[in-house]
């Protein structure tokens, strides 16, 4: 349900569960975990997240989270291997971003979403906490009242005001296309290049 291509150069990693939303399953994240780290041992400059279909993800698998996967740890050891990741990271949201999704884009260093996406984080209402490290890269993104708006507050965000607020950095028809056009002086240059300006920051 990850489907691994290379493209242009890039590395996607690509959510293919379009009949479920997305939805992430406990195999999905260690999937993504697992390939995620064999990027960077191949030492691929540009990864780039995406999603099959009308929606990035909608969170959890309901079926998962009645045996624990929203507090499982595995969430949080994404989300920290991706912002750890060597090289430039992109999200590139081809819709909506939901729940315990919302770790992987934020440990990304852009984010990128099509017009109709929409950004939302239920924990409140459903019960749950947050992933640990989601409200403060969030809040450093966006400041914290609006971080707060939509943690605390449940608010559905549309890209128009993403985009204002600094959640997201492009919005573009095609979520893919906006991200290796944001990577192309990357992709352009010597991997250990990027890989040296990103450990700038």
């Amino acid at each position: 349900m990850i489907r691994v291509q290379d493209r242009e150069g890039a590395r996607l990693l690509v959510l293919d569960r379009p009949d479920k939303a997305n939805a992430l399953t406990q195999d999905m994240l260690a999937a993504l975990d697992d390939a995620v780290a064999r990027a960077a041992a191949d030492g691929v400059a540009v990864l780039i997240l995406t999603g099959e279909g009308r929606v990035f993800c909608a969170g959890a698998d309901l079926e998962g989270m009645t045996q624990g996967l929203g507090h499982a740890p595995e969430w949080e050891v994404l989300s920290r291997r991706i912002a750890a990741y060597p090289g430039l990271t992109i999200a590139a949201l081809n819709g909506t971003l939901a729940g315990g999704a919302f770790g992987m884009a934020l440990a990304c260093d852009l984010r990128v979403a099509v017009p109709g996406a929409e950004f939302f984080y239920p924990v409140m209402k459903r019960g749950y906490l947050p992933q640990p490290s989601d409200p403060a890269r969030l809040a450093a993104l966006i400041g914290p009242a609006r971080a707060k708006q939509i943690v605390l507050s449940g608010q559905r965000i549309p890209a128009t005001t993403a985009l204002g607020w600094g959640l997201i950095d492009l919005v573009s028809d095609d979520a893919v296309a906006g991200a290796i056009a944001l990577a192309a002086d990357a992709l352009g240059a010597d991997p250990r290049h990027v890989r040296r300006m990103k450990s700038m920051f």
